[in-house]
């Protein structure tokens, strides 16, 4: 049988005490906004060239949000110190998703070139 209903509210409401969950967050900022500030200039930065490459592509301002969200993932995997072949890989997993979603494999791959100089995968 399951869990008494009382008995969930209870383990509920201490779960999402707003006080501590407060305290755990001011004790954690200070290291969370170093971090947003020395993060969000380098992906502004990544951003701006991967609308360069759909400019320079025609891409419709439409699919913009689409094709930054890919950058945004291969970014994400490089920042997780992933390189190589094995990024190579990753990105190439990431490119036939997006491609499945509808986008351009053509971009996705100048995008991925150009902005990431990531290579294709060898074989």
């Amino acid at each position: 049988m399951g869990m008494d209903p009382a008995r969930r509210i209870k383990k509920w409401d201490a779960k999402f005490n707003t006080a501590r969950v407060k305290d755990t967050l001011d004790a954690m900022r200070p290291e969370m906004q170093s971090k947003v500030q020395s993060t969000f200039p380098d992906l502004t930065a990544m951003e701006l060239q991967v609308k360069q490459v759909l400019d320079s592509k025609g891409v419709s301002i439409i699919q913009y949000p689409f094709y930054l969200s890919f950058g945004r993932e291969i970014w994400r995997l490089i920042r997780h110190e992933l390189s190589g072949s094995s990024l190579a890989r990753e990105v190439a997993v990431l490119i036939m998703k997006w491609k499945d979603r509808g986008l351009s494999q053509t971009v996705l791959e100048s995008i991925r070139s150009e902005v990431f100089n990531v290579p294709p995968p060898t074989p």
